[in-house]
């Protein structure tokens, strides 16, 4: 089970890219909180006054925090199918294209998430990141059947 150096580089770039944005959405959570003043901790808004600690939903904070929710649900699966994807032996153009696709596509679902772009624009970018995700799958599972 040798792996091409290229395309191990390849895996590894979108698979850091998209680690470090889900990251990134930590920070931007973050933010939100300390710039609408709504927390969920006590102990978070403790040095801040006027703030709302545990009651009443702010739509920007919680839009942020569904866009990292769904990072976390799609991106995770996409670390875990990209790596056993590259045991198939698949060509290099189509792994770096299935790649480079998820990867805009999860960037792009955040930024029309974040900045309440009209649908259908959150959903198309959701399902061409799935797409690339069922597919890897399916490679795998169909490659590997013969071990069970």
């Amino acid at each position: 089970m040798n792996v091409d150096k290229e395309l191990f580089g390849a895996f590894a770039f979108h698979a850091g890219l998209m680690t470090v944005k889900t990251l990134a959405m930590s920070f931007l959570t973050a933010r939100q909180r300390f710039k609408k003043g709504n927390f969920i901790s006590r102990e978070d808004g403790a040095s801040q006054k006027n703030v709302k600690i545990g009651i009443g939903v702010d739509e920007d904070v919680e839009r942020v925090r569904r866009a990292h929710q769904n990072d976390i649900e799609n991106i995770f699966p996409f670390l875990t199918l990209g790596l056993l994807y590259l045991f198939t032996n698949p060509e290099l153009s189509t792994a770096q294209t299935l790649f480079r696709v998820f990867s805009g596509a999860r960037i792009l679902h955040s930024l029309v998430y974040v900045l309440e772009v009209p649908q259908p624009t959150r959903a198309l970018s959701f399902f061409g990141g799935m797409a690339c995700n069922v597919y890897m799958g399916y490679k795998v599972l169909s490659h590997f059947v013969s071990s069970m």
